[in-house]
């Protein structure tokens, strides 16, 4: 049998924690965990991302007034990690070349490079101590979060990390088996039994916390069309 490392261990208790102590991080403690962000894996070691650094409340609270989660008021340090080809744009006319930074390629590039960014980011400031939780819901406020932010052409909001000293630790939520989503080889699809199945093993896990079905909260998100705003605002930011 495979012993489980202090690596794996840590990776396996990952929980989201949404409240938080009064204690600051450390700066030297803010350093390592960026810096661990940033030896992820990126595309072409391009690094077509960027992460803003949100410690002061006045800045947290014009964040909290579009997107109204206790998490980022209450965080130490609340990070913005950010798709930004603008950087690339630079790049491109200093060799005088054509940029052309529309296009699905493009958002794959950067929201895989931030999305490997922000879980080196999140484990390395668990491994210290700290807990935290990724927030994606900033993009259904994209265009005003990048003002509030300053977010220039060709940058757009992805998700942000609320971090700080856990007030409280949840319990580790299930996932589906490993045989629902790991196949050999070849792609196996599956049988809404296996929804089905995993719908009693999360009713059993929140009990009366949860009043509707994991599978219902999936037609809330897929049963539903898009929200509108990362597209305008990948329009206005030039990168569709």
């Amino acid at each position: 049998m495979t012993d489980i490392n202090e690596t794996i261990n840590l990776m396996m208790k990952h929980t989201s924690v949404r409240n938080f102590t009064e204690e600051k991080i450390k700066d030297e403690d803010l350093e390592v965990i960026l810096k661990a962000g940033q030896a992820a894996s990126t595309w072409k070691n391009f690094q077509s991302y960027s992460i803003i650094i949100v410690k002061s409340q006045e800045q947290k609270d014009a964040i909290y007034q579009y997107q109204p989660q206790k998490s980022i008021k209450n965080a130490a340090v609340y990070l913005v990690f950010v798709g930004d080809l603008n950087r690339a744009e630079k790049a491109v006319k200093m060799h005088e070349g054509d940029f052309q930074p529309k296009g699905i390629e493009s958002l794959l590039i950067t929201a895989t490079d931030a999305a490997v960014t922000g879980q080196n980011v999140l484990l390395a400031a668990e491994s210290l101590g700290y807990g935290g939780v990724m927030v994606g819901l900033i993009r259904d406020q994209s265009a005003e979060i990048s003002k509030v932010l300053d977010l220039p052409d060709y940058t757009y909001p992805l998700f942000g990390i609320a971090l700080g000293r856990p007030a409280r630790i949840n319990k580790v939520k299930p996932r589906l088996p490993l045989e629902a989503i790991a196949f050999k080889e070849k792609y196996i699809e599956q049988t809404e039994q296996v929804i089905s199945d995993f719908d009693e093993v999360q009713d059993e896990f929140a009990g009366s916390r949860r009043l509707n079905k994991w599978s219902e909260r999936i037609v809330g998100q897929w049963g539903v069309p898009e929200i509108t705003s990362s597209t305008e605002n990948l329009k206005d930011k030039k990168l569709l």
